[in-house]
């Protein structure tokens, strides 16, 4: 299944820049969107340029749904259909209780994780619909399995995620579309590190290592390799909605 067209959105950095590497290495076009940080953007272009697959950057905040409307026209434009989504964009919650929680923060989150991620799938099925095989995969988190204190904001935008997940493989099943959800538990990005400092005090990551699953917190690129097998390995069996729990050594 190589040779496709990929969006990762948030793909410049942590999980969505190893999961935009790790689609290029297995022979797909790869544009990521950016929000924050145009030079690690342009950085993980240049990666994927040098394993001989093309890149497209675009800037785009999935929280405001004419930029999501726009960077999948950028794409189709230039790569044609998207064969391949990565809904990874995301912004961490500021580990609140529920008590002291903005009602902003959790429109904001909303916006990001679940509307962000339902408008670009949106724009996307048209096109995917015309190709063999589509997959959309959306990342979301343990979080809503746990739903640990001072975490409201994120847990609830997360598991709307997964109810549009679990309605638009419903939907798109007959068009050949595979849609799954990649839930990793505490990951080694900068959005990790600040989700254990707010919810838990915790300064260094790594101190965590020893209470996670094989030793050690899950790594961006254990993540990539679950999206990975999920989006460019199964066969013609069509799978909905699946778990990767915490990571795979």
């Amino acid at each position: 299944m190589s040779g496709r067209t990929a969006l990762v959105t948030g793909g410049g950095r942590g999980i969505g820049r190893a999961i935009a590497l790790g689609l290029a290495a297995d022979g797909h076009d790869v544009a990521i969107t950016w929000h924050r940080d145009d030079e690690a953007a342009r950085a993980t272009a240049a990666e994927i340029d040098a394993v001989g697959r093309r890149s497209l950057v675009v800037r785009a905040d999935v929280a405001e749904p004419t930029d999501c409307a726009a960077a999948v026209a950028m794409v189709e434009d230039a790569f044609g259909p998207i064969g391949i989504l990565v809904a990874n964009a995301g912004v961490a919650s500021r580990g609140r209780t529920v008590a002291d929680t903005d009602p902003e923060e959790v429109l904001r989150l909303f916006r990001t994780h679940a509307l962000g991620a339902m408008v670009t799938a949106k724009h996307v099925l048209d096109g995917m619909r015309t190709l063999e095989r589509g997959d959309v995969v959306f990342i979301s988190s343990v979080a809503t399995t746990h739903m640990p204190p001072n975490s409201a904001p994120y847990t609830m935008a997360k598991a709307a995620m997964e109810a549009l997940a679990w309605t638009l493989a419903k939907e798109e099943r007959r068009h050949g579309i595979h849609v799954n959800v990649v839930a990793p538990g505490l990951v080694a990005t900068e959005m990790g590190r600040r989700l254990v400092k707010g919810m838990m005090g915790v300064t260094e990551i790594s101190e965590l290592d020893a209470g996670s699953p094989f030793g050690h917190v899950c790594t961006p690129e254990e993540v990539a390799d679950v999206v990975d097998r999920k989006s460019t390995r199964l066969n013609s069996s069509h799978i909905t909605i699946s778990y990767a729990v915490f990571c795979l050594k």
